[in-house]
């Protein structure tokens, strides 16, 4: 079994890099920036659903999962999810992931569940890369909406609604992206503490306490007739926050009733408003790139804009070098 497994990874790594150059060279690449258009009639449609709501939604998530796991929690209950938000393309980035941080058997006796999230392709050729790469590791979740930037908040709606449907009884998550190293030990033994009562309606990362850019240039660009507000409430950073399990159920609901804003992480502080839950600030997460120093690793719990080399390279040198004092 394990040498099939070896074969089929090696087949899916060929098959990526062949897929890749392929694309590079005879196909333009493609992108959406408009939001799914969805009528009354798709909510029927819904492969799940939440109670019963008294309002009509104005912001149906009627989408239908094109790739699931919906297993993946009955064995035993996690301790924690983690949603990671990532594209098509990065296959690199999510191996790295599951051979590093990600690997759901670093820690004895705490059972993780890692899911990686995405959106559909314009492309089939990397449609079907993916659901290879899925039949392989069985680690991947898709709903039929175009995978976009600015698609981002219906990609972690998607993660919110997989948790509350497939995995409730979990007792935290994580979202975070695919560049985003995660320092695990401080994560689950110095701010999760397996060993106390589990928290609710609880949310930190690196809060943010700002207000709306109107510049058309910015990659963050707010347009004053979408959110005309001066200030945006205090929001987690997108790189990477951590939340009660009973969250998810929490603000995928809420968002039913939320105006669809593309900013994912604003858009999540919306949500977490209306909820009347204050996210925590926390200096361990980082949403920005650090130099690596091992010291300086040991004391954080992400860090941005990490590339596959790099996050190998940082893993196997914390890995190695645990018995060494700073």
């Amino acid at each position: 079994m394990a040498s099939k497994v070896s074969c089929l990874y090696v087949l899916t790594v060929v098959c990526w890099a062949s897929a890749l150059w392929y694309l590079s060279i005879t196909r333009p690449t493609s992108s959406y920036t408009g939001h799914r258009q969805v009528n009354s009639i798709s909510i029927a449609r819904k492969n799940v659903s939440f109670g019963n709501i008294r309002t009509r939604p104005i912001n149906p998530h009627s989408f239908e999962f094109l790739i699931n796991e919906p297993n993946k929690c009955e064995k035993s209950v996690p301790f924690l999810v983690i949603l990671i938000s990532t594209t098509h393309k990065e296959f690199d980035a999510r191996q790295a992931i599951r051979e590093t941080w990600g690997d759901e058997n670093n820690f004895k006796g705490i059972k993780i569940a890692t899911l990686f999230l995405l959106g559909k392709n314009a492309d089939p050729v990397l449609n079907q890369m993916v659901e290879q790469e899925s039949q392989i590791f069985h680690d991947i979740i898709v709903e039929d909406f175009i995978d976009s930037y600015h698609n981002l908040t219906l990609k972690t709606l998607m993660g919110m609604r997989w948790v509350a449907t497939y995995c409730s009884k979990a007792k935290y998550v994580m979202k975070t992206d695919s560049d985003i190293f995660v320092n695990m030990d401080n994560l689950i033994y110095k701010l999760l503490k397996p060993n106390t009562k589990p928290r609710r309606r609880y949310f930190t990362g690196y809060v943010i306490n700002g207000g709306p850019i109107r510049d058309v240039r910015s990659k963050w660009y707010m347009p004053r007739d979408l959110y005309p507000d001066s200030n945006y409430p205090p929001f987690c950073s997108g790189t990477g926050y951590i939340f009660s399990a009973d969250v998810a159920e929490l603000i995928y609901k809420t968002s039913l009733h939320t105006r669809l804003l593309h900013l994912e992480d604003v858009y999540v502080g919306l949500c977490l408003r209306k909820l009347g839950i204050h996210p925590f600030q926390n200096s361990g997460f980082n949403h920005w790139k650090m130099a690596y120093s091992l010291c300086r690793y040991r004391r954080v719990i992400t860090v941005h804009q990490i590339t596959p080399e790099e996050m190998h390279r940082i893993w196997n040198d914390m890995s190695s070098k645990k018995h060494l004092r700073c």
